[in-house]
């Protein structure tokens, strides 16, 4: 892999999915930021490479058969990094499974459920009007907390999520599960969870994915803009 990789990125828990990945493996890439409150996504520009206006994106100028190739999706931005370079997505056909089933589990439930938390319990009651809702609260709450006791039970089976061995099920869940203060949880009954997000945590290669872009973060609560630009209603 000669030429960088172009990562469109804004540091946030899927953001750093693939600049940990990236990290991981050692690529060389460019970032190019898409702040998220400044309403960046919805650039007709990105919208090529990302029509559904989301970050992270990327485009890989080593792509198949020779030619670039552009994916959103940070799932299968971190299957497709995966599978090009056979690291990370498990050494068995069996363990490829369980990376993929937990991929899952946390596109589907955990990355859903941990954003809808952060959103009425930090975002909606700032908004104008202020969206103060306790039954959404509770319910993102509850939900987010009863996956990260599957997570703990998980992880009081083996080291890694999907087994004996870091894969891209780790990093994809490891953002997200690195904010559950904000998203108002405990890990007081939660051992294998806290263990886990130290080890995780502990890596050089998280340490940088994590690191990149982390003087541009701040409270959107605070900027009505912002909230506007990430939660306004567009076409």
């Amino acid at each position: 892999m000669s030429n960088p990789i172009d990562l469109y990125f804004w540091p946030t828990p899927n953001g750093w999915k693939v600049s940990i990945m990236l990290e991981e493996l050692g690529l060389p890439y460019n970032t190019h930021d898409i702040n998220i409150g400044a309403g960046d996504q919805f650039a007709p520009e990105f919208l090529k490479i990302a029509p559904n206006n989301r970050m992270p994106a990327i485009i890989d100028h080593d792509g198949p058969d020779g030619k670039p190739i552009s994916i959103f999706e940070s799932g299968a931005i971190l299957q497709y990094l995966a599978r090009k370079t056979g690291q990370f997505c498990g050494p068995t056909q069996r363990d490829r499974i369980a990376v993929d089933q937990w991929l899952m589990w946390q596109m589907g439930g955990l990355g859903p459920m941990a954003g809808q938390a952060h959103h009425f319990l930090k975002y909606a009651p700032a908004m104008d009007p202020p969206n103060d809702l306790p039954y959404a609260k509770d319910r993102y709450r509850n939900e987010t907390a009863r996956l990260y006791g599957v997570l703990d039970r998980q992880l009081a089976k083996s080291e890694f999520v999907a087994g004996d061995f870091y894969s891209i099920a780790d990093m994809s869940i490891w953002g997200w599960a690195s904010l559950w203060e904000g998203q108002q949880q405990t890990l007081d009954d939660k051992p294998h969870m806290a263990r886990w997000l130290d080890t995780v945590g502990a890596r050089p290669g998280v340490i940088r994915g994590r690191a990149l872009g982390a003087e541009k973060r701040k409270n959107a609560a605070e900027d009505k803009e912002a909230l506007k630009n990430m939660f306004g209603k567009r076409s």
